[in-house]
This record gives C-alpha cells, sequence and structure tokens, in this order.
C-alpha cells in the first residue's frame, strides 16, 4: 500500500479517536507500516464498540461503517467492523440473540 493512503487512513483514525474517546492515543507495535495502522484502526473500532450504549449504536456502526466501506471485503478491519455491527445490532434490537 502506498505511504499516502496510510497517512490518509492514520490521519482519519487519529481524528475520530481525538473526538470520540477520552484517552490518549495508544501507543503501537513497533514494525510494518501498514500493521500499525491496521492495528490502530482493530483499536478504534473496539473502543467505539465498548462505549457504544443503545441509544448511540446506530451512530457508532455509521461511523465506523465510514472507516471501512470502500475497502475490499477481505480487509481485515473491515471484518472487524462487520463483526461489531452484528454485536450493536443486537443492542438496538430487543430480542435478538
Amino acid at each position: 500500500m502506498d505511504a499516502r493512503r496510510l497517512e490518509n487512513r492514520l490521519a482519519i483514525a487519529a481524528g475520530m479517536w481525538r473526538e470520540a474517546i477520552e484517552e490518549p492515543l495508544p501507543k503501537l507495535s513497533p514494525g510494518d507500516p501498514e500493521k500499525q495502522v491496521e492495528e490502530f484502526e482493530m483499536k478504534l473500532v473496539d473502543a467505539l464498540g465498548e462505549q457504544a450504549t443503545p441509544e448511540t449504536a446506530k451512530g457508532v456502526a455509521e461511523r465506523t461503517w465510514d472507516l471501512v466501506h470502500d475497502r475490499p471485503d477481505d480487509d481485515v478491519v473491515k471484518k472487524h467492523v462487520t463483526e461489531w455491527h452484528e454485536r450493536l445490532a443486537k443492542m438496538t434490537t430487543p430480542g435478538l440473540p
């Protein structure tokens, strides 16, 4: 992946983190920049999902989808977002298992 695209992904995720999470940006493991950005995005999705309530779940789903909507279906972050969407849907729909 080209450096410019990774920078854009990092900037978007960092902006979302600063806007929604009341903690400092997380430390990332050293290594490949693409893996670092994926790790950060996964932490962002987890943090947003964990703070969701039945009242905010739909907004969290929309925000996390904005992060990955244009990625291929086999993208690891997109898969993670999809898993969270299932949990968020259960929050907003009483009676789902």
